[in-house]
């Protein structure tokens, strides 16, 4: 449990960060007569990205519904763990690309989806995809796609609080403001609030794989799994384009490729420490 209590207080940390930013920048614009309209704002596309984010997510992903008879591995393995976890038994989703990933979303269990790719069903053994369904299922259980949903919404109104006031300055020159500081305000903080997602969502990740580790009784099969997906995302790594973007922080390996400053900006934390924290966990030496 001590990961749990470690990793729950880093992420309301990095909230009340995130929101400390909106509210400083509503404080700014207008002189800061939009402060409580900011913060509606950020409620209203939070709860707006968390109601819909099964639906969004799949149809990012072109997914499709699979009956048992198409995928019995699929249903087999999600059945056992969603039982063994006293849950109800979510959607299953395949999704018609080569790229190997997987992802779980749903606003609650009860709604939850989980889909697969068709690329990580064809690269992984049953015993790995078993690791990868117990990652994904725990992301749910752990209501993580409420947290990604509202560091998403909140580092959204941030952004486009930021070009309302290089648009009109801040509106607070006549009472005195900086405009270096308007500026660099505006600037600086959707890199910050977009960090500070980032940093959200690796910390869930690593919570998830633990967690579904412990549910599957097996890191070592989501650690050849990680092994698998490092090497095949990039080898066919997804199209950066909007809606997949949006998107891709629900998946369990980053879909595109990274390197350089790149790293900085990815969703996911760097495989091969997530790979030594199961070793880890399952008694092995680091990867």
């Amino acid at each position: 449990m001590g990961h749990q209590h470690f990793n729950g207080l880093k992420t309301a940390a990095l909230f009340g960060v995130l929101w400390a930013v909106l509210l400083g920048i509503g404080a700014l614009v207008g002189g800061g007569q939009y402060i409580y309209l900011f913060a509606l704002f950020g409620v209203v596309m939070t709860a707006y990205s968390y109601w819909n984010s099964d639906k969004i997510a799949i149809k990012a992903m072109h997914a499709r519904p699979v009956s048992e008879l198409e995928q019995p591995a699929m249903y087999r393995i999600v059945r056992e763990l969603s039982t063994a976890a006293r849950q109800p038994m979510p959607r299953l989703y395949v999704s018609p690309t080569a790229a190997p990933n997987a992802f779980a979303t749903g606003r609650s269990p009860r709604n939850a989806a989980v889909c697969c790719t068709e690329g990580i069903l064809h690269i992984l053994d049953e015993r790995e995809l078993r690791g990868v369904l117990g990652h994904e299922l725990m992301h749910v259980y752990n209501r993580d796609i409420l947290t990604s949903s509202i560091a998403a919404a909140v580092a959204g109104v941030i952004t486009s609080a930021a070009q309302v006031m290089l648009i009109f300055g801040g509106g607070d020159r006549e009472r005195g403001g900086n405009p270096l500081a308007v500026l660099a305000t505006a600037l600086l903080a959707p890199v910050a609030a977009t960090l500070i997602q980032l940093a959200i969502s690796r910390t869930r990740e690593f919570d998830a794989d633990e967690d579904g580790a412990r549910l599957t009784g097996d890191p070592l099969a989501l650690a050849s799994a990680l092994r698998k997906l490092e090497a095949g995302t990039q080898a066919r790594p997804l199209p950066q384009d909007r809606e997949l973007v949006d998107v891709s922080h629900l998946m369990i390996a980053n879909p595109f490729r990274g390197a350089g400053v790149g790293r900085l900006f990815q969703t996911h934390p760097p495989m091969p420490e997530r790979i030594d924290r199961l070793q880890r966990m399952a008694g092995l030496p680091p990867y």
